[in-house]
């Protein structure tokens, strides 16, 4: 599942999109590239998000980048609004 775009459907922040950075046997954690950032991301049970399964972003050897992160959510948006 790393690096795949996911919604929160649970929680303050229901509707944001984040994407998947790690994950272990019961959480995943997610980074949206600005208020959760690579270096401190959002820990959630893997109950409360919804995968998007169009689009998953590849892990650089080097880890992912907050910038990189905000692009492709931004793409995603933008693409969802085209089609609406």
């Amino acid at each position: 599942m790393i690096g795949m775009l996911a919604v929160s459907r649970a929680g303050h922040d229901s509707k944001t999109t984040y994407v998947i950075i790690e994950e272990d046997d019961e959480y995943v954690y997610l980074a949206d590239g600005r208020t959760r950032t690579v270096d401190r991301p959002k820990k959630k049970n893997k109950k409360h998000i919804q995968i998007i399964k169009k689009i998953q972003m590849e892990k650089p050897e080097t880890g992912f980048k907050d910038l990189e992160i905000k692009k492709a959510i931004k793409m995603y948006q933008e693409e969802a609004n085209v089609k609406s």
